[in-house]
C-alpha cells in the first residue's frame, strides 16, 4: 500500500481503540514520538530516586528508612520496565542511556531541585508522585501497547508513593509548630515546580495535537494540570495548609479553580539545564555509569563464557 493509504489504516486502527504492537506497520514520526516520550519518563524515574537517596540515612526512623528505600527500589524497577518499552521500538538501550549522559535526552524539571529537609521527601511522594500519576494513569490507556501495559504495575506502585508521601505531610502538619513550619515550607516551595511537570500551556506544546490524535496522550497538559490543582488544594487544606498561590480561588461557572501564572521563565531556565541541581544530578549519574563498568564488563564476559561453552 501507499504512504497515504497505510496513514489511513493506522489512524483508524487507533481511532477503533486497536493497540498497536511492535511488529505492526506504525509512522516513522509515531514511533520517534513514542522513543522520546517513554525515554524520558525512563530517565526521569532514574534521575528521580537521587533526591531521595539524599535522605535515606537520614530518615527520622527505621520504619520511614525501609519505606523510603523500597520506593527508590520501585523507581528502578520503572525504569527497567519504560526502557524495556522504548526497546520494543528498535532502540537499543545502551543509546538510550547514553543519550540522557551527554545531555542530549531530557528527564523531568522537577528533579533538578533539591530535598532540603525531611518535610521534601513528604513533597515529592504528595505532590510530585502525585502529579506523575495523573499522567501515568492516562498512559496506562495510550495507543502504544508495550507503554500501555508497563503504566498498569507503575501506576499501582506510584499511587503507593503517593499515599506515603501524603502521610509523611500530614503527619508534620499535625505536629510541633516548627514541624508544620516546615510542612508548610515544602509545600511553598515544590508547588510551583509541580505544576511545570505537565509541560508547557497547549498553545505552546508543539507535540501535544498530534499525540492526541494517535492517542499516545488522552488528556492535554492543561486539562491534566487543572486536575491536579482542583485534587491537591483540597487535600492541602484538609490537613491545615496553604497552597502559596494568591489568586488561587475557586470559579463555580468553570467547576475548576482559577490559579496564578506559572513561571514560564524558570521552567525553561531549569530544562535547558541552570536549575538549581541540574549539573549535580548529572554528574551523580555519569559517576554511577562510570564506577559501574567493570559490572557490565564481567557480565559481558561471562555471558560470552556460558555462551562459548554451550557451543
Amino acid at each position: 500500500m501507499e504512504e497515504n493509504q497505510l496513514l489511513e489504516k493506522f489512524q483508524e486502527k487507533v481511532d477503533a481503540e486497536i493497540k498497536v504492537e511492535p511488529k505492526d506497520w506504525m509512522p516513522e514520526k509515531y514511533r520517534k514520538t513514542l522513543i522520546r516520550q517513554i525515554s524520558q519518563h525512563a530517565h526521569s524515574e532514574v534521575v528521580g530516586m537521587l533526591p531521595e537517596a539524599n535522605w535515606l540515612t537520614r530518615a527520622p526512623s527505621l520504619r520511614r528508612k525501609m519505606i523510603l528505600l523500597a520506593k527508590i527500589q520501585d523507581e528502578a524497577g520503572h525504569g527497567l520496565y519504560l526502557y524495556s518499552a522504548a526497546e520494543t521500538l528498535g532502540v537499543d538501550r545502551q543509546e538510550l542511556v547514553e543519550e540522557l549522559l551527554s545531555g542530549k535526552a531530557k528527564y523531568s524539571s522537577i528533579f533538578n531541585y533539591p530535598t532540603l529537609t525531611w518535610a521534601d521527601i513528604g513533597a515529592v511522594g504528595w505532590l510530585v508522585d502525585g502529579a506523575a500519576i495523573m499522567n501515568q494513569v492516562m498512559l496506562t490507556r495510550t495507543s502504544y501497547g508495550p507503554y500501555s501495559r508497563a503504566m498498569v504495575r507503575i501506576c499501582k506502585e506510584e499511587s503507593f508513593h503517593q499515599r506515603q508521601g501524603f502521610e509523611i505531610v500530614a503527619t508534620l502538619a499535625k505536629g510541633t509548630p516548627e514541624q508544620k513550619e516546615m510542612a508548610q515550607d515544602a509545600l511553598n516551595r515544590w508547588w510551583w515546580p509541580s505544576l511545570m511537570m505537565f509541560g508547557p500551556r497547549d498553545d505552546n506544546s508543539p507535540n501535544t495535537a498530534q499525540s492526541m490524535k494517535w492517542k499516545i496522550k488522552r488528556k492535554t497538559n492543561d486539562e491534566l494540570r487543572e486536575e491536579f490543582i482542583d485534587r491537591t488544594v483540597q487535600q492541602a487544606e484538609a490537613i491545615g495548609l496553604t497552597v502559596p498561590d494568591k489568586d488561587l480561588k475557586w470559579n463555580e461557572e468553570r467547576g475548576h479553580y482559577d490559579h496564578g501564572e506559572i513561571n514560564w521563565d524558570e521552567f525553561y531556565n531549569v530544562i535547558q539545564g541552570n536549575g538549581p541541581c541540574n549539573q549535580e544530578r548529572m554528574k551523580a549519574r555519569r559517576d554511577a555509569y562510570d564506577n559501574g563498568r567493570w559490572v557490565r564488563e564481567a557480565a559481558k564476559a561471562y555471558a560470552a563464557k556460558r555462551a562459548a561453552k554451550a557451543a
